[in-house]
């Protein structure tokens, strides 16, 4: 059983089995307040899944891009909940996610079903007249990321590439799912390729409180 949990955008906790069947999905789509609700939701996905939290054997971390101060909750939330079962934290980035929500059929939208070669464009607010943009192609019926995500001015009118149009007037991506998320670190897990070491948070600006050179001369 694996646990994935995201606080990119809104707050979503699902859990899925080894065989990627999802047990439960519960989500907040506030884009704030993350820490106030995390908890709920964790007791209502083991509630409506029917899971003991010992089952659950790898915790899926959705790793943004998002905001700091609401991307971190989800993190540290994860990683403690790693730590206490002693079980593996996988590190996903959240657009991952979502672009895999975006082509498997358990997920699309009606006439979103994916074409191979197709190029798909993850867009999702970055605040601050900005968005956050990753770039996948279809490849055998799943995303393969061509470009890692990066800001983008609201503003701007350079078309992307491969889409002839700027990223503000492509579909904004408005929620995560955290049963894609789980569902690709169950994946990586079955290929070995579940990689600890990469689980730094996808911080695509500088934080706003920096810490201090070293202290200020005072004039005499």
């Amino acid at each position: 059983m694996i646990l994935g949990i995201d606080t990119s955008i809104g707050t979503a906790v699902a859990i899925v089995d080894s065989a990627g069947r999802v047990r439960a999905e519960v989500v907040s789509r506030d884009p704030r307040g993350h820490a106030e609700v995390i908890g709920d939701l964790l007791v209502r996905v083991f509630h409506e899944a029917g899971v003991d939290p010992v089952e659950i054997t790898a915790v899926a971390a959705g790793m943004g891009p998002g905001p700091f101060t609401g991307l971190r909750v989800g993190i540290a939330a994860a990683r403690a909940f790693a730590l206490g079962r002693g079980v593996p934290l996988i590190a996903v980035a959240s657009h991952d996610a979502a672009a895999r929500a975006h082509v498997d059929p358990a997920y699309a939208t009606a006439g979103a079903a994916p074409v191979e070669g197709e190029p798909v464009a993850i867009v999702t607010d970055a605040r601050r007249r900005e968005v956050a943009v990753s770039i996948y192609r279809v490849e055998r019926g799943m995303p393969v990321r061509l470009t890692d995500a990066h800001l983008v001015p609201r503003a701007s009118t350079e078309p992307l590439a491969l889409f002839g149009a700027p990223a503000s007037e492509l579909p904004e991506t408005t929620s995560i799912s955290a049963a894609a998320l789980a569902q690709i670190a169950a994946e990586r897990l079955s290929a070995g390729a579940a990689d600890a070491s990469a689980a730094e948070p996808l911080y695509l600006r500088a934080p706003d409180v920096t810490v201090p050179a070293g202290p200020k001369k005072v004039g005499t």
